[in-house]
């Protein structure tokens, strides 16, 4: 998704740039994310919605962002939280929820519910780092199949539950 949305905002500046092409050359562009024709759906919903309702520009509040179509949580707090700096809530994507369980956080398995759970952990000054440093460490190091668990900065910690292999 980050080496696809760097071509995209080179080539699309506004929201009404995503709508003046034909839908198809949209999914051609985002194809290799997956479920290129539900997001480009929701992408031209989207800049209709920015468009229509915020004069192109992106709303600054959770109740605001929850409104366009296809955002829940996750994307609003991806987007309050790096582009405005807006402590709103924890990024909770599937390498946040691996690791808040792994690591022995939580054991909810819905991410509204892991997000509660770890705002209620962690200081809420470092929320919007946290989610950043899980995401960076769920890729590199505690990945989901093989986890790197002797290259790991927190392994005399990790209670490494759900784990079967270290490597």
């Amino acid at each position: 998704m980050n080496e696809v949305t760097k071509s995209l905002f080179k080539k699309y500046r506004k929201p009404e740039d995503y709508l003046a092409v034909p839908a198809e050359e949209l999914e051609e562009d985002i194809r290799s994310t997956g479920f290129f024709r539900a997001k480009t759906k929701s992408i031209r919903g989207i800049c209709e919605a920015l468009s229509r309702d915020y004069s192109g520009r992106i709303p600054e509040t959770m109740e605001e962002m929850l409104k366009l179509p296809g955002v829940g949580r996750k994307t609003a707090n991806v987007v309050l939280g790096t582009a405005f700096g807006l402590v709103t809530g924890v990024v909770v994507d599937t390498h946040v929820k691996r690791l808040a369980f792994r690591m022995g956080l939580t054991k909810e398995t819905d991410p509204e519910k892991v997000e509660r759970a770890l705002m209620e952990l962690l200081p809420q000054d470092i929320w919007i780092d946290y989610s950043h440093v899980i995401i960076w460490h769920g890729r590199r190091i505690c990945n989901a199949r093989k986890p790197k668990c002797l290259e790991c900065p927190v392994e005399d910690i990790c209670p490494r539950e759900g784990v079967t292999t270290s490597a």
